[in-house]
């Protein structure tokens, strides 16, 4: 039985099971501050279990991409050393809220498993929480006597409050749990070796399958534990090991899901996988990575040093570093594995072969990105080992932190060279660095305080910027020693930061109080309003009043977004798809799929279409709650990595048409003006457009004018400016000329100069000395020397317009027969110039900041070469 086949036998199950089957929501998470990635198939469903939404159906079931890299799930480590660990997995999983519970989840994992996959039912077993006197809990004894029902009483494990209650944090929904685990041992090591004392103890056969998590209570942040409103049913099976149990395998990796990748990458490499345990994991770790890399780009989330974009390149450097270490791959590999994701994975997920050429560029261009960095590191253990014995823990850790260089690579080429790593120092490195980031990550969050009872909290802030409210609850919140408020309110007028578009600012007033709401979230379903203080009457009415001028500039900006986006798939195709926005007051930063930098004409182009827009006046036609079949028939653009309900927002400015949540302007001639600023690369086949809208673009065409007016008063030409700067660059381009002219003079007399100041040595001239000159004439004067000389050893030294450089030719003849090493000489003495440089052994040059190095510089290069 195939991955596509097990995978759609357990949808079709739970379908005729009266679920609902849903698509799996996105595994990078925006606009929840509390997570980054989906770790768990319940992640999508959080807000339904804290009962801050109502499920549209009482039955779901799917197949949830998660990821597990960071925070308390987190699997990374161990990814590609066993059998079964991964950073992306998909998650199978049927749902119940608040419909039926443990009976029917029992009975229905047990006639999947073992009636319809025909797993053994000799092969399994079963565990259920033993309860937990410190949170008062008894065992699960309900739980125990559904399983007789169907398995022998002694296959009934009872398990730890670690294994067999689920929580997905320190706070929130929570469970006992039963989990199911199978046995692919052999006959002979079952006999040997009885399977319930291997149940739990990270045996690589002997493996849970699925967990059926019963959530009914809800963690508070003093540790205690609530009544949830209803009681949910939860359920998580692993895809790739439930194949690798199917498929008769001992490891997730020889199940067809990772073969593709492994075979492409043995090819690859030369290697034959199976035959040597480095080469193996490395195979492992490079086709586990790849999916989660290309899922999280597939989702919007680029590679990046923050963030959830630093955890994807961390595990794209990861992959590299392997692969660079034990398969001997110096050049871009990754990038190959994409396509053969996207046709065996692309049925069920088909953002993957839609977006399949921005990945792979993305991939390939932060593969050769890295690579060049271990090259850097390289060339910086060489020069730190030529001044030192070995490497100090700081001085390991340095590399591994500022030059992204692994350790087990620096452990690696110290063993080479007979030397050993003080892993001690450098994990105290390593701590100092976590405890750093853990202090100013550290945030104390107190329970919600429910002051009065509302359904649900209401939104109004499309229709109006005040409304009357009330506060239903709020709780304090600490990070860094500041200490803030986060108020629910029982309806809002300030829009919660989501799709890029930033929270509203505002306050709260009343006779007796006026509270500054300083920014607007959401989290799990609720919108919360921050504020640093808390009125003196928390349970008075209050009138919410947002920040007018500041909203009124967010909706120019975020209406100019979309017709921004129109004009840019009109201008340059219909492959350019929205990669990323942020819509602030100031201005408006736009990403998009595009694989060149855009022309002059192409740039005005655009800026021209949107500023018609706006002149055309066009009135904005907004529908709400818009069937999501009905809205794509429309043609709104749904963007990937976006979570969609089944009914849509649909924003339309005549031809641009989009699903968005956002607030926008009545007509598109509120916007007033438009100016595009910049358009840079932010990575392979992804652009950024950063442009202004209404006082802000005026006031910069205004600057831009002072700015030509000023120039036009320096050339002395007010009436056609340009040509007087033409005119003066003219100027310069032939008194550089004639400077030229005059210091290639000057050289060759140096020439002659220093020529006749070289010292004999044992068969060969050399020659060490100062020359204030740039460095591209110093270079062409050491190499005139050297042929003038040769065989010759010639060093140059200066500074000129406040920098330093170095210069060194060595005669080949010289390289080969003593050993001489420009390359490794320049590394040395650049030092003293605080500057860096390189080349081969012939020939070598350095820049540096620091012109008093000089002479310093010349003295250690002496000394070495005497």
């Amino acid at each position: 039985m195939n991955a596509s086949i097990i995978r759609k036998t357990f949808l079709d199950f739970f379908k005729d099971k009266q679920h609902e089957i849903v698509p799996s929501s996105p595994m990078v998470i925006k606009n929840d501050p509390t997570l980054m990635f989906t770790n768990a198939g319940m992640v999508p469903f959080k807000e339904i279990f804290l009962g801050n939404q109502s499920p549209k159906n009482a039955r779901l079931s799917d197949t949830q991409k998660c990821l597990r890299v960071s925070g308390k799930h987190n699997d990374l480590e161990e990814v590609g050393h066993d059998t079964y660990h991964h950073t992306m997995f998909e998650m199978l999983g049927n749902w119940s809220f608040g419909d039926y519970f443990k009976e029917e989840a029992i009975a229905w994992a047990w006639e999947l498993l073992t009636e319809v996959y025909k797993i053994d039912k000799d092969s399994l077993y079963v565990t259920v929480f033993g309860g937990d006197e410190a949170d008062g809990l008894a065992a699960d004894e309900e739980a125990r006597s559904i399983w007789k029902k169907y398995i022998d009483p002694v296959r009934i494990l009872n398990g730890s409050k670690k294994d067999n209650f689920w929580e997905m944090g320190d706070q929130g929904p929570c469970g006992p749990c039963s989990e199911i685990h199978v046995d692919i041992r052999s006959a002979d090591e079952k006999a040997k070796v009885d399977g319930a004392s291997l149940v739990n103890e990270d045996h690589p056969q002997v493996i849970e399958i699925w967990n059926l998590v019963f959530m009914e209570f809800n963690r508070m942040a003093n540790g205690s534990l609530q009544n949830l409103p209803n009681k949910h049913v939860d359920t998580g099976m692993g895809f790739e090991r439930l194949c690798m149990v199917l498929q008769g395998k001992q490891s997730n990796y020889d199940t067809d899901v990772f073969q593709p990748y492994i075979q492409a990458l043995a090819k690859l490499s030369g290697k034959e996988y199976g035959k040597n345990n480095e080469a193996d994991i490395a195979m492992r770790v490079m086709s586990d990575h790849i999916r989660a890399i290309a899922f999280a780009i597939a989702d919007g989330q680029l590679p990046s040093n923050a963030k959830a974009g630093y955890v994807i390149r961390r595990i794209l450097r990861r992959a590299v570093r392997y692969g660079y270490t034990f398969l001997g791959f110096q050049e871009p590999v990754l990038y190959r594995l994409v396509g053969i994701m996207a046709d065996t994975m692309g049925d069920a997920f088909p953002e993957l072969v839609k977006q399949e050429e921005l990945i792979a560029k993305v991939v390939k261009e932060e593969e050769s990105s890295f690579l060049r960095t271990l090259s850097q590191g390289l060339n910086r253990i060489e020069l730190l080992l030529e001044k030192n014995k070995s490497l100090s823990g700081e001085q390991v850790f340095e590399l591994y932190d500022t030059y992204g260089f692994p350790l087990d690579l620096t452990q690696l080429i110290l063993k080479e060279k007979g030397l050993n790593l003080d892993e001690q120092a450098f994990h105290a490195e390593m701590q100092k660095q976590k405890d750093r980031s853990k202090a100013d990550a550290k945030q104390a969050t107190s329970d919600w305080l429910q002051l009065k009872e509302d359904e649900i909290e209401e939104f109004v802030g499309y229709d109006r910027l005040e409304a009357d409210v009330f506060i239903t609850k709020y709780r304090e919140v600490e990070q860094k020693g500041k200490k803030q408020y986060q108020l629910v309110l029982n309806l809002s007028p300030f829009y919660a930061e989501a799709g890029g578009q930033v929270g509203d600012t505002g306050y709260l007033i009343n006779e007796e109080d006026r509270i500054e709401v300083i920014n607007t979230q959401k989290e799990s379903g609720l919108i919360i309003h921050i504020t640093e203080e808390l009125p003196a009457n928390l349970e008075a009415s209050f009138k919410a009043v947002v920040n007018g001028d500041r909203r009124r500039q967010i909706m120019r900006n975020h209406s100019a977004t979309h017709l921004l986006h129109f004009a840019l798939r009109k201008t340059l195709g219909e492959h350019v798809e929205q990669k990323g926005s942020l819509v602030h007051p100031d201005y408006l930063r736009f990403d998009f799929s595009h694989f060149s930098k855009l022309s002059r004409e192409e740039f005005e182009q655009v800026e021209q279409q949107v500023n018609e827009a706006i002149l055309e006046n066009i009135a904005l036609t907004e529908k709400r709650n818009v069937p999501m079949t009905e809205a794509q028939e429309m043609g709104a653009m749904a963007l990937f990595g976006e979570k969609y309900g089944d009914t849509v927002r649909v924003i339309q400015f005549g031809e641009s048409v989009e699903l968005c949540g956002g607030t926008h302007v009545q007509a598109t001639g509120a916007i007033g003006a438009f100016v595009l600023k910049s358009e840079s690369a932010v990575t392979a086949g992804v652009r950024r457009i950063e442009a202004l809208t209404g006082m802000a673009a005026l006031q910069y065409l205004k600057s831009k004018e002072e700015s030509l007016n000023s120039i036009a008063n320096l050339v002395k030409n007010p009436s056609e400016p340009i040509k007087g700067v033409e005119h003066l660059i003219a100027e310069k381009k032939k008194l550089e000329q004639e400077l030229k002219k005059l210091q290639d003079a000057q050289a060759a007399n140096m020439a002659k100069d220093l020529a006749s100041k070289a010292e004999e040595k044992d068969g060969f001239k050399q020659l060490i000395a100062r020359v204030d000159l740039d460095a591209g004439a110093l270079k062409k004067l050491s190499n005139e020397l050297e042929a003038e000389l040769s065989p010759a050893l010639i060093v140059l030294a200066g500074a000129a317009n406040g920098k330093a450089a170095i210069s060194l030719r060595f005669s080949e003849s010289l390289c080969k027969e003593k050993g001489y090493n420009a390359g490794k000489l320049i590394k040395s003495v650049a030092s003293h110039i605080q500057g860096g440089g390189g080349g081969p052994a012939h020939t070598a040059t350095a820049g540096g900041k620091n012109p008093e190095g000089v002479d310093a510089a010349l003295s250690a290069a002496k000394e070495e070469l005497n």
